[in-house]
């Protein structure tokens, strides 16, 4: 049984001070039975993750931290860089790695991201791996080229077992901040085909991988997606700046 998961990437928004506000009244949103039906997950920046750890520590919440990149070096003369360890000393326990606009705007490739991937893991963090596809390259009919060369890439070298742990989120290019979603079925598709990928590499890991949907995911579309059996969750971005727009998201049964 896969556990739904919902992770907030804030992107460059929210000082630490605004990081301390936000997570507490996020918290004052949830329960306990939230909490037992998906894994909440907030990435705020670099600058603000010590505030969130403080925060989730002292108060004992229930809500786990993100990083939002990573470099596979565990030190070294890499300046503006964050190696893994010292995410790994701040209790982060996922790391997104690949996010479409860590590729576009950052010239990140596969080799970079499967380095990034392997680095995560290494200290014991989960990698969120994001794979996606351009309106163009939809257009084109090459959106399971793109996306299943993504995963193929960002999963090579890995064991089956480490492929059963991590999670994977497809996010239509098109789709991110602009929003406008994927429909239902077509993110169901495209999930399905994620999982069908995984199977071709690691058979036995592709019924424990959690599969997320990123691309404009908001209370009003994310029952629709959450319904399809491949989808185990969001990486949402926009909605998840407002603690209560977040939370409707993650209460999406309710």
């Amino acid at each position: 049984m896969r556990k739904n998961l919902i992770a907030g990437n804030w992107k460059m928004n929210a000082t630490h001070l605004e990081t301390i506000q936000m997570v507490q009244k996020l918290s004052y949103r949830l329960d306990y039975a939230d909490y037992q039906r998906v894994d909440v997950v907030v990435c705020p920046p670099f600058t603000a993750l010590r505030s969130a750890q403080t925060v989730i520590e002292s108060d004992h919440l229930q809500i786990r931290l993100g990083a939002q990149n990573v470099y596979w070096e565990d030190k070294g003369a890499y300046t503006g860089e964050i190696a893994p360890g010292m995410l790994a000393k701040l209790s982060v326990s996922y790391v997104i790695v690949g996010h479409s606009e860590r590729r576009q705007l950052f010239g990140e490739t596969d080799a970079d991201v499967n380095r990034k991937v392997k680095a995560v893991l290494g200290a014991g963090m989960t990698p969120i791996l994001c794979v996606g596809e351009t309106e163009e390259e939809r257009e084109s009919g090459v959106t399971e080229a793109k996306v299943g060369g993504q995963v193929h890439a960002g999963l090579e070298g890995l064991t089956g077992e480490q492929i059963a742990g991590l999670v994977v989120a497809y996010e239509p290019i098109w789709a991110i901040g602009t929003g406008r979603t994927a429909s239902d079925d077509d993110a169901g598709a495209m999930a399905a085909f994620v999982r069908a990928t995984i199977a071709d590499i690691a058979d036995e890991a592709s019924e424990s991988t959690r599969i997320l949907y990123g691309g404009s995911m908001n209370p009003g579309n994310v029952a629709g997606l959450m319904a399809k059996r491949d989808i185990d969750g969001g990486l949402v971005g926009g909605a998840s700046l407002d603690p209560d727009t977040f939370a409707s998201v993650i209460r999406y049964w309710v």
